[in-house]
Formats: structure tokens, C-alpha cells, sequence
């Protein structure tokens, strides 16, 4: 299996029976685009990430969907075409997680980690959704402090107090009010889909297909929702929970159970007596000595030069093992940390992304949020979602049902997309069984939801992102066997651990 290094923002049997989907991806025959209606002006791409193969673009789209004779703004494309234009069947588009990420560089990237298979058959095609830099950008001009890593994160007060956080989010939602301009009032998840529509149309397109991961498996299933007449094959991995009543709101709070879900394997790693990192004699003393020294880190931070904030307290703990949680590589980072705090002698800190493109994606990602779906007001309804989560998931400390700026955002929310059974049966989910930011239960929802339209294949696998990442070679072959012939499981299976 081939690793793939995610992008982070503000998200048994390989031998199993394989049968045709129906006529909406049965044909393996190449498909000649569609006459366009509005075509790309092909050139070199700029910036470090892009290969020598990839073409880049920008394309004209509605600023509000809504009234698409009003203003414009651009949306950056980029594609590496099919290796094998005989073999071509169509365009695969690379749909980003975040919300915030960008796949304008994938094609160049984790898109040539594909089979051959794939490759010739598909134009791969990235974007750079709207709002961010290399597209019409966006942002809130946020103070430093608040793009810390634990920052971005509403992690409650030691006490568990919201009070905090509360005024936080109406200085934040404020900030982005003042320097957002009018387009982050249109950025969401129905637009990020009917401007994928628009790139379809540009290529001149009938149908794409797609390789969704994380929060773009709900612009996936979002966009197959609107229009399931433009879809070929469609791979979701990672699920998002789409209730449309909660969204982003959930999936922030999803984190409270994929973490649960996960922690018991750096519980055994730490512990195994072959590791160098090793913190515990056992893995059932791994949990209580995390929480003991995060309980510490609250009442006693330790200083931490270079860092964003520049010690390291029990939320920085707590973000730092959460972000371990994505991918068993990045374990040894969270035990020597804790080693060092333990000691008294941390490890240096990990060097500071650039402030800008963080701004931007925070912003994106947080205008994603909020106009989704409409987030409580009362802070009692955070201090009693903080309280129940604590109690029942101190790992997390209650941040996952704590409050964000969209509990203050002015603006008002978009009506989610409720995603159903009707359209075509397309679709392949691909999940892994230990995931902290988009976990099992909430997959297992969007697979409800998606019904006959969808099979769904659970990989004995730990991390986020499973296909080409963190799942394993059966999950791999099943998602490359659909992509490149259209074959599918016959029905929901599953791929034991490597």
C-alpha cells in the first residue's frame, strides 16, 4: 500500500463477489465530452506543487448561485489528462476534505499515486474551491493567537466553562464580518457543488466521476444529490454524517467518538516493549496517564519557545494528540511530547505554517460552517453539550460540542441538503473502522441515507483517509477495481486487517 500525507485544515474478504453497477456506470466504453458551453484557456501552472504534466485554468462562476446574471468570481482548475486518451472514459475529479483544503495540486500529487488503470482512463482534474487564494479569496484578518492549532478548536475553559469561548465566537464571527466581504456570505457546501457543476460544463463533460475525501464526501453526496444525472462513479472516502440538521455541528462533534475509537491503538503502540517511544508498561495505563498529565498541563503549563502559544498546556496536549489520532506515522510526535512534558524537557516545536494561507483556509472553512446550517445562540445549550461530553469523553474535554464562531455568525444559514435515495447506483464508500475526524457511526449514516444508491466497503484500518492512505490493500483494490471497470462489491463488505 502507497501512503498519502492528507492535507490538514479546520476533518473482510478482498476476494469478494464483484458485480456491474447499473446503467448509469455499467458501460466501459470512453465517452467523447459533451459540446461545452463555456470552455478553459489551458497554460502552465504556477507554484511549487504542480508537475510538468499539469495545466492549469480559471473559470467564471456566480458569486451567488442564486441570481447567475449578478457578479462573478473565479474558480481555479488544473487537470493532468488521461495517459491513454484511447482508453479515456472520462474526467475524475479530486474533491478536497477541510472544509478549507484544496485539490488544485492532486493531480500532480496523491492523484499519481492511482493505478495505471485509473490514470488512462481519466483526465484528473483539481480545483481550488471558491474563497480561496489562488481562486477569488477570501479572509477574516484574525489575529495570530487565533490560528494557534489549539485555537482553531473550541476547547472549553479547565473548568469546563464556555463563557470563553462565547465571547471568542462573537469576536471572530465579527472579524469575518468586517473583512470578508460579501463573498463569505457564499461560500457553503451547495455552492463548493454547483460550482463543480460549472467545471463539468467547462470541460464539456456529460458526466464526472469522483474521489471525495473527508468533508468533500458531503460535497460528493451533495453534488450526486443535485444532479445524480452527472454522475459516473463516484468513491466517498471518509464519510461525513450528512443530517442536514446539524452538518458541520455534528461533525465537530463526531470527534468525541472517532477518537475513542482510535486512541486504544496508540494505547498499544506506546506500550509495545520494541518501541523506543514507549510510555507505558501497559496499554491500559496509557489513557489515565494522558489525562493526569493534560490535567497537570492546565494548572502548570510549561513554557515552549517558538511555539503558537508559546507553552504547552493541557489543550495543546489534547489538539496535538487529536491531530495524532489522522495517522498512526505521526504516534512517536505525540509520545515524545508527552515524554518531554513528563520530563520537564520538551522537544522543539513543530515550525509555524505561513500566516496567510492559513487565514484563508481558516476562513473558507469557517464560512463553510456557518452558512451550512444554523448553529444555538444560547450558551447554555454549549455548557450543557460540554458537561454531558466531558463526563462521558474526557479524552476530548468537551470541545466537540463546545461552541464556534458560528454561534455568533450574522449571517443567515443555507438550507441544507438532504441526501437521499433517488439517483442512480453509483456510489462506493470507503471508511476505515478507527477514524477520529470522520468516524464509523457517522459513516454509517450517509450510507442509510444513500440506500440502494449506494455499497459500502469498512476497512479493518486505523487513521484518517483510507484510500491510497490509511486503509490497506484490499480496500485499495476494491476502490481502484470501481474506478477503472465499474465493478462493485454486490453488496456492503468489509477488508480485514493487514
Amino acid at each position: 500500500m502507497t501512503k498519502i500525507k492528507r492535507n490538514t485544515v479546520l476533518l473482510t474478504a478482498s476476494a469478494a463477489v464483484l458485480t456491474l453497477t447499473g446503467p448509469a456506470t455499467a458501460s466501459t466504453a470512453p465517452t467523447a465530452p459533451a459540446t461545452a458551453t463555456a470552455t478553459l484557456d489551458w497554460t502552465t501552472c504556477e507554484g511549487r506543487g504542480a508537475g510538468t504534466r499539469q495545466e492549469c485554468a480559471t473559470l467564471a462562476v456566480p458569486m451567488d448561485h442564486a441570481h447567475p446574471e449578478g457578479k462573478e468570481i473565479e474558480i481555479a482548475v488544473s487537470r493532468i489528462p488521461s495517459e491513454k486518451p484511447g482508453a479515456r472514459r472520462g474526467a475524475l475529479f479530486l474533491i478536497p476534505g477541510g472544509p478549507g483544503g484544496s485539490s488544485i495540486d492532486d493531480p500532480s500529487g496523491k492523484g499519481q499515486k492511482l493505478p495505471q488503470s485509473v490514470r488512462d482512463a481519466y483526465d484528473l482534474i483539481g480545483f481550488e474551491p471558491r474563497g480561496l487564494s489562488r481562486s477569488t479569496p477570501v479572509d477574516c484578518g484574525l489575529e495570530p493567537a487565533d490560528l494557534a492549532p489549539s485555537a482553531l478548536r473550541p476547547w472549553p475553559a479547565p473548568d469546563g466553562s464556555v463563557t470563553e469561548n462565547m465571547v471568542t465566537a462573537k469576536r471572530l464571527s465579527d472579524a469575518c464580518a468586517r473583512n470578508g466581504g460579501e463573498l463569505i456570505r457564499h461560500i457553503s457546501t451547495t455552492d463548493n457543488a454547483r460550482d463543480i457543476d460549472r467545471i463539468r460544463a467547462a470541460l464539456g463533460e456529460e458526466r464526472l466521476s469522483a474521489w471525495a475525501v473527508s468533508y468533500g464526501t458531503y460535497v460528493g453526496a451533495v453534488y450526486s444529490q443535485l444532479f445524480p444525472h452527472r454522475t459516473d462513479r463516484i468513491v466517498l472516502d471518509s464519510n461525513d454524517d450528512p443530517d442536514p440538521r446539524r452538518v458541520g455541528r455534528g461533525w465537530l462533534a463526531a470527534h468525541e467518538r472517532g477518537v475513542e475509537d482510535t486512541f486504544p491503538e496508540f494505547a498499544e503502540w506506546a506500550s509495545a516493549p520494541e518501541n523506543e517511544d514507549r510510555i507505558a508498561e501497559t496499554a491500559v495505563e496509557v489513557r489515565p496517564l494522558f489525562l493526569r498529565l493534560a490535567a497537570r498541563l492546565d494548572r502548570e503549563p510549561i513554557p515552549w519557545p517558538d511555539a503558537n502559544p508559546a507553552v504547552l498546556n493541557g489543550d495543546v496536549l489534547r489538539q496535538t494528540m487529536l491531530n495524532a489520532m489522522d495517522d498512526p506515522d505521526d504516534f512517536p510526535g505525540l509520545a515524545r511530547l508527552m515524554r518531554g512534558a513528563l520530563k520537564g524537557d520538551l522537544p522543539p516545536a513543530p515550525p509555524a505554517p505561513p500566516e496567510k494561507p492559513v487565514q484563508n483556509a481558516v476562513a473558507v472553512g469557517s464560512a463553510t460552517l456557518c452558512n451550512d446550517v444554523a448553529w444555538p445562540t444560547s450558551p447554555a445549550a454549549y455548557q450543557k453539550g460540554v458537561t454531558e461530553s466531558r463526563a462521558k469523553y474526557p479524552l476530548t474535554a468537551g470541545m466537540p460540542r463546545n461552541a464556534m464562531l458560528c454561534a455568533a455568525w450574522p449571517y443567515r444559514a443555507k438550507q441544507a441538503t438532504r441526501i437521499t435515495d433517488r439517483g442512480p447506483s453509483n456510489i462506493l464508500l470507503v471508511q476505515n473502522e478507527r477514524d477520529p475526524n470522520t468516524p464509523l457511526s457517522g459513516a454509517l449514516k450517509l450510507r442509510e441515507a444513500l440506500g440502494r444508491r449506494a455499497v459500502m466497503v469498512t476497512v479493518d484500518a486505523t487513521g484518517h483517509d483510507a484510500y491510497l492512505a490509511n486503509g490497506n490493500a484490499c480496500g485499495d483494490r476494491t476502490v481502484s477495481r470501481f474506478l477503472a471497470t465499474g465493478q462493485r462489491p454486490a453488496h456492503d463488505t468489509s477488508c480485514a486487517r493487514a
